[in-house]
């Protein structure tokens, strides 16, 4: 707060104190009284009321330098209330008050908008519940009934199955602190798991997997990376390279601060400059874009978000034309194993 801007809000008071100055000079020249007393008696009223407007002024720029040095250390700027003292002149507690009322009006509506989206997180869990019956169901009479129609279907209905996982994890994809469970896990049978789920169109694809040194154990939650390895391997096989020989390739390399799995194709890979964006939310780029790519831009954003919360790096490169490497860094170390036993 600049001294010229306070004595801006000021001007009013003191025009009146000037005004009010002249007044009493004009009423003291009236009267025999000593020059000393004309000019002692409006001086020191003047020079008071200033000494009163410094004082003032350094108390309410130290209380707001004080606000405003506290807003910007906070990352969470709402809470300036909890933190700032009440100050000794009125419109800073009316400042404050006025922080309390707009504090507690935005955390009820807080409150209002994470209730119903608790709401709707419990929906649509409950409507994947209830859609994986009908699947399941569908999938069996596929089965006691298998031709060229049925198998075309049944393929329709693993998409359907993956996309209502997918829909699954996303929205449990803010509070996967709750609903994960660490432990130590092997990386061959995440794998196994993973490649049998999507055999089907592997085996339709034509597309070889190449395993090999997985015999590896690391400190997470399986369920979580068969869902990250799924959204990968999908990736894979819709941007194979459909005249070419098509190969995934999955291996791991051990560090003394951690384990690296390799997911590697031989695809169509991706644009240089897009790489850096394709874990952004909805971001589909050129390959997403393509006539016969359904892509969403949900499957690696996704990925990522779930691999931050579990504390686990993903990496892509990619050459376009060449294929896709990316990779998932599983931390290993003496903290690790401590907070997981």
């Amino acid at each position: 707060m600049r001294f010229k801007d306070f004595l801006r809000d000021k001007l009013l008071t003191i025009s009146l104190l000037l005004f009010g100055l002249i007044t009493i000079e004009i009423f003291l020249a009236i009267y025999p009284i000593g020059n000393f007393i004309k000019f002692y008696i409006p001086i020191i009223l003047l020079v008071l009321y200033l000494i009163g407007i410094v004082i003032e002024y350094l108390s309410k720029r130290k209380f707001y330098e004080n606000v405003f040095h506290t807003l910007d250390e906070l990352d969470e700027k709402y809470l300036i209330n909890e933190l700032i003292k009440t100050p000794n002149f009125i419109e800073g507690k009316l400042l404050r008050n006025v922080l309390e009322q707009t504090n507690k009006a935005m955390l009820e509506k807080v409150n209002q908008y994470k209730y119903l989206q608790e709401d709707y997180k419990e929906y649509i869990e409950l409507w994947i519940h209830e859609i994986k019956t009908p699947i399941a169901a569908s999938k069996m009479v596929i089965e006691n009934n298998k031709n060229a129609i049925t198998k075309s279907i049944n393929e329709e209905l693993d998409k359907i199955e993956d996309y209502t996982e997918q829909v699954l994890f996303y929205a449990r994809s803010n509070t996967v602190e709750k609903d994960y469970y660490i432990k130590k896990s092997n990386l061959r049978e995440i794998v196994n798991e993973c490649v049998k789920k999507n055999k089907n169109i592997l085996i339709q694809e034509k597309i070889s997997i190449n395993i090999h040194d997985l015999d590896v154990s690391v400190n997470t939650d399986s369920k979580w990376i068969v869902f990250i390895l799924n959204q990968l391997i999908q990736n894979s096989v819709k941007y194979r390279k459909e005249e070419n020989y098509s190969e995934i390739e999955m291996y791991t390399e051990s560090g003394k601060e951690n384990v690296i799995l390799y997911v590697k194709d031989n695809g169509i890979g991706i644009r240089k400059g897009e790489i850096t964006r394709v874990f952004e939310k909805g971001f589909t780029g050129t390959n997403g874009r393509l006539s016969n790519k359904k892509s969403t831009g949900i499957g690696l954003y996704l990925c990522k978000k779930l691999c931050d919360k579990l504390g686990v790096a993903i990496e892509l490169n990619s050459i376009q034309g060449e294929g896709t490497e990316v990779r998932l860094v599983f931390p290993q170390g003496s903290y690790t194993t401590l907070e997981n036993k």
